[in-house]
């Protein structure tokens, strides 16, 4: 029997021709099922979106499987072997060709999702919703109230997830097998244009590099919550109780600032939460400013469809996810974001954060289907970010919000900048972990047994961080943290934290702004914009130091722009720190 012909070159363009006219069509079918199902959980919407996700599935176990046959072929071009490459590990969970693995696959991924989605905890007794438990940690400030919502979010939400996961994680790295990765782990780190013990290294060389600040932070921290709580509650040295940082992951620590705010410096004399109030700004008012942002900088107005489409308050009548998030139906400009807005500080930001999302995605649209994405995953969750490092005082009075007579004066820096880093600083070592965890998981360094002690372990390690009550071993914490069930790869946002810093400075610089790095507000700033752009609209069609480069000039992802963004605070903090012990 004759060989089969080796596969040419334009064997593998009709083949991606093909292949991105499938997806892209449906994509927009299955977006629109998993829109769907996000705004109205049911059996019958939860039903569909497994049967998409498995339709999903099997469509890309196909592709990536055939597109690494391609791979080989001589004289391929750049783009076409990176548009295989893409396809190869593009899949986030893949499942074996195997009869019936992909329809186990999804069905416990939906069903993962929804078990977060439903996800209840109590509080005195009483059962409360996940995002009001959100609410409540942060401004609760009793540590048995704190300890009895941590404790029964965890163990309502993450432990039932525990046997489910471990299978999931058994089909999935079979799926990664198949498609020529070790594990998922390694097929997840892959997808940065480097290979993928070398993309491990450079997250730890990034952390390493801002590791100093947050030390200091951990440090200033722990005695705040020691002066408030006494030595039974939170003691003087060791990690942190995990419960009294004001997330429920600990994760940002924005919530307990009226704790650590220094006396005189601390009280940056307003609230944004407050400010909107005042001027009766309500939900869709907020969304509106953020949209005003981008408008300032030259981006065209948001699509009427996305005000009539988008879910902005949590409905009364129905479950939703309420995980704010940014969709984009059709790839071209059915724009929406999912919320369940509340009016605060801290969704004012988020607002800015999704809106970057919605505008990078509108920027690449006329990229064909594969490079419709960030440049890395890390660039989505920064654009919006460094947006949001914008919403200075200055800001604030550029938009009405602030009286310009009420700008904090520079002695007020201080209270600012902790205020940022309680959040920006503090979530570095848990934006790292998730995944460290993870890939632990795949490559089985962390077995089932061990799944809660290795997550522990990680926090402590990282973090400086404990639970408030000791863990069973079939505990399931990992699971209370949407990103687990909701399978989504979390380095990004570690790399997002350090890149907005970076896009951030390269806009001021762009701005031609002279001031201490963090007064900095480039509203209104149409150069910003015209570079801004010309980085967004490259999508994922070259190489991440490539479109790093169009908008900072540097190829290189680094710690240092956030480290002058805090310079300030971090010699304060050493100031506040001294003769204290360090570390945990």
């Amino acid at each position: 029997m004759a060989q089969d012909a080796a596969p040419t070159v334009a064997d593998a363009e009709a083949f991606l021709a093909k292949v991105e006219k499938d997806l892209f069509d449906f994509s927009v079918e299955g977006g629109r099922v998993a829109w769907i199902n996000s705004t109205y959980i049911t059996d019958d919407t939860d039903a569909l979106a497994a049967k998409y996700g498995e339709i999903g599935t099997e469509k890309s176990v196909k592709y990536a499987l055939e597109a690494a046959k391609y791979q080989k072929v001589a004289g391929l071009s750049a783009e076409t072997s990176r548009k295989l490459d893409i396809l190869r590990g593009g899949l986030v969970l893949p499942a074996p060709t195997k009869d019936g693995a992909a329809a186990e696959l999804s069905t416990i991924a939906t069903k993962l999702n929804s078990t977060y989605g439903k996800g209840k905890g109590t509080l005195k007794g009483k059962e409360i919703n996940g995002s009001d438990i959100e609410a409540e940690m942060g401004t609760n400030r009793n540590p048995d109230d704190l300890k009895e919502m941590w404790t029964s979010w965890h163990d309502n939400v993450g432990a039932p997830m525990g046997k489910d996961y471990a299978r999931m994680v058994e089909i999935a790295n079979d799926g990664a097998k198949e498609l020529g990765f070790k594990d998922v782990g390694a097929m997840w780190r892959s997808g940065y244009d480097m290979p993928a013990d070398d993309f491990a290294k450079l997250t730890d060389k990034l952390w390493l590099e801002v590791k100093p600040l947050y030390d200091e932070l951990h440090t200033y921290t722990r005695n705040k919550l020691n002066a408030k709580y006494g030595d039974a509650v939170q003691p003087k040295t060791g990690p942190i109780r995990a419960d009294l940082l004001g997330n429920m992951w600990a994760q940002e620590w924005g919530g307990i600032y009226d704790i650590v705010a220094p006396a005189g410096a601390g009280d940056i004399g307003y609230d944004i939460g407050d400010l909107l109030k005042a001027k009766g700004i309500d939900e869709i008012g907020m969304v509106k400013i953020g949209e005003g942002f981008f408008s300032s900088i030259g981006f065209e107005p948001l699509p009427k469809s996305f005000y009539e489409r988008s879910q902005f308050l949590k409905p009364r009548d129905r479950e939703v996810v309420c995980h704010a998030s940014a969709w984009d139906i059709d790839n071209v400009d059915d724009l929406r974001i999912k919320m369940c807005i509340k009016v605060n500080t801290d969704d004012f930001v988020t607002i800015h954060h999704e809106l970057g999302h919605n505008y990078y995605q509108r920027a690449y649209n006329k990229q064909s289907y594969l490079h419709l994405n960030g440049a890395n995953d890390g660039f989505h969750e920064a654009i919006g970010d460094a947006v949001a490092l914008s919403i200075t005082p200055e800001y604030l009075v550029q938009i009405g919000l602030l009286d310009k007579a009420k700008v904090p004066s520079a002695d007020k820096d201080t209270g600012l900048l902790l205020r940022q880093a309680m959040d920006k600083v503090a979530f570095l070592p848990f934006g790292l972990l998730v995944d460290k965890w993870r890939w632990g998981v795949f490559n089985g360094s962390i077995a089932p047994a061990d799944y809660n002690k290795g997550w522990t372990d990680l926090r402590r390690q990282y973090q400086g961080i404990v639970p408030p009550t000791d863990r069973a071993a079939d505990r399931f914490d990992p699971g209370a943290k949407y990103h687990i069930p909701g399978n989504t790869p979390y380095t990004r946002y570690f790399l997002a934290r350090i890149l907005q810093f970076q896009f951030y400075k390269a806009a001021c610089d762009a701005a031609g702004w002279k001031g201490p790095l963090h007064r900095c507000s480039f509203y209104g700033n149409k150069e910003v914009g015209q570079k801004l752009n010309a980085m967004l609209e490259m999508g994922a069609s070259k190489p991440w130091p490539d479109a790093l480069e169009a908008f900072t000039g540097s190829r290189e992802m680094s710690g240092k722009a956030m480290l002058e963004y805090f310079k300030p605070l971090m010699d304060w903090l050493k100031k506040q720190n001294k003769g204290q012990k360090k570390g945990w």
